[in-house]
């Protein structure tokens, strides 16, 4: 189907003996939020980390954007429009803001390998770009990430994914360290990239969270996709019974 943006078939990662992962058969519509919920071990971080390249699978197909694919590191992945907030942020800590979203993908003015001068004026037009885009409010570009809080890290991380994530976000946890109001800050956020048209893949343990913010939840529980809901048509009691065992579902079908 022409709107879907990520498709995996058969998706299975074994370490050793342990079926981390097995025969993850999923969907990502263009546009559309979809939350990955399980507890610890489920198998949620293992399925990411396949189809962002960090690991190689043991079977199974994937097709991103149309096209299959097999990533052969994260860079692959992110060259190819995928980026990922992860729960450690990834973050330089002496750098300022515009220094931190342009890591690694620095804009120039000469570039004359140890003595090339970077384009700081331009980074920094770009960043409070982006940063209106998602909605994260900095009042400092220039303060460093150590003397940030939490919250703001954590928008910082988010503005460089959305700035350069042209197809897929994904966001693995990413208000468990924070507070009430710095959470309520990142979901706003999380809304404008919605608002915007920006497919997401959500990892999170946070129900009311996970209720408020996506169209639709996928449970994981021993290595297997075991329910696939739309979030209209399912309840907290529901999701909590698929990922405890008490409910199962040995047949599903992808939302419509």
């Amino acid at each position: 189907m022409a709107d879907i943006i990520l498709r995996t078939e058969g998706l299975t990662k074994h370490y050793g003996g342990l079926h981390a992962l097995e025969d993850a058969d999923f969907e990502l519509r263009k546009g559309e939020h979809v939350a990955i919920m399980g507890d610890n071990g489920a198998g949620k971080s293992t399925f990411v980390r396949q189809i962002t390249g960090v690991e190689r699978r043991t079977r199974g197909k994937m097709w991103f954007d149309g096209n299959e694919v097999e990533f052969s590191g994260p860079i692959e992945a992110r060259e190819a429009g995928i980026e990922t907030v992860y729960q450690n942020l990834a973050l330089a800590d002496d750098l300022d803001v515009p220094s931190n979203l342009f890591l690694g993908r620095e804009r120039f003015l000469l570039r004359l390998g140890p003595f090339s001068i970077l384009n700081r004026r331009a980074m920094r037009e770009a960043t409070r770009k982006a940063l209106e885009r998602t909605g994260v409010k900095i009042a400092n570009l220039s303060n460093t990430i150590r003397n940030m809080s939490g919250g703001q890290r954590q928008c910082v991380a988010i503005a460089r994914t959305a700035t350069f994530a042209s197809k897929l976000i994904i966001m693995d946890e990413p208000t468990a360290a924070l507070g009430v109001r710095e959470t309520a800050q990142v979901e706003e956020i999380i809304r404008n990239l919605k608002a915007n048209g920006d497919p997401l893949i959500l990892i999170s343990h946070n129900m009311r969270q996970v209720f408020d913010l996506v169209d639709r939840i996928v449970v994981f529980r021993r290595g297997r996709i075991v329910a696939n809901l739309r979030k209209e048509d399912t309840d907290e009691q529901d999701v909590v019974a698929y990922i405890t065992g008490a409910k199962t579902a040995p047949e599903y079908a992808v939302a419509a």
